[in-house]
């Protein structure tokens, strides 16, 4: 069993309504959607092209996935979640658009979003308590990208490269795409899909713990827990890394 910590919302989100179709799966239920229809795609293709952010489900990633600590409980993570979701305001971003991320296309903020990546920074630090360190295997998978020394450090103290100053917030919407002509033809159907959410103002007030069974098996959405509290990111961060430097110090 594996857990991560997503960016997400409730099932009724138009936001989440959309990525769970245009992915194919609706992680709350673990049931197949219809994918709408590209312009000169086949849906044959169009599913090919989306097989791997369908397995993990429509979210944006905020606490990589992890396997838990020893002396951890599933309990217990619940536990932590729901504190942290009472204590932490929600926070806005300005707007989302469909964009391409290398080879990849997702939906990223269009412009620097402090609060989104203060909340993200938070994730990270907040739950590392629960994360168990990673496998030799798995450290040498992430390692075949090509990682710069930064992100080695980061994936080796945090379990996830990255982090921080190297975060680059996205929902993912396709596998990585070789052929520009796929690439043009998924990027313009996905601005149309996504066109009731993109380019406005977003309230961001949840955080989702989704889990995976087992190695490869599809995730699935766990809680969606609701921000309620009155604490804003980038606050609750600054107090968090003074902590830790006091403690390292």
């Amino acid at each position: 069993m594996r857990y991560a910590l997503y960016f997400a919302a409730d099932a009724d989100d138009r936001l989440m309504q959309l990525g769970n179709s245009w992915l194919g799966r609706d992680p709350f239920s673990g049931t197949a959607l219809p994918q709408p229809e590209l312009p000169g795609m086949t849906s044959a293709r169009f599913q090919e092209l989306t097989t791997d952010p369908r397995r993990y489900g429509f979210h944006g990633t905020l606490k990589a996935p992890f396997s838990l600590a020893a002396d951890q409980t599933e309990a217990a993570l619940l536990d932590a979640c729901a504190a942290f979701a009472a204590e932490i305001a929600p926070y806005e971003i300005e707007a989302l658009g469909v964009n391409r991320l290398g080879r990849f296309l997702a939906l990223t903020p269009e412009a620097e979003e402090p609060a989104l990546r203060a909340f993200a920074g938070l994730c990270v630090r907040r739950f590392e308590p629960f994360r168990a360190p990673l496998s030799e295997v798995d450290l040498e998978r992430r390692r075949k990208s090509g990682l710069s020394e930064r992100h080695d450090t980061y994936l080796v103290r945090w379990g996830y490269p990255y982090i921080f100053d190297e975060f680059r917030f996205h929902l993912t919407l396709s596998n990585k795409l070789e052929d520009d002509s796929d690439m043009e033809r998924m990027a313009n159907a996905a601005q149309d899909h996504f066109a009731d959410v993109i380019g406005k103002k977003r309230l961001c007030r949840h955080v989702a713990l989704y889990t995976e069974a087992e190695r490869g098996a599809p995730f699935q959405v766990h809680t969606v827990f609701q921000l309620t509290g009155s604490v804003a990111p980038a606050d609750a961060l600054s107090q968090a890394e003074r902590l830790s430097q006091e403690e390292s110090a």
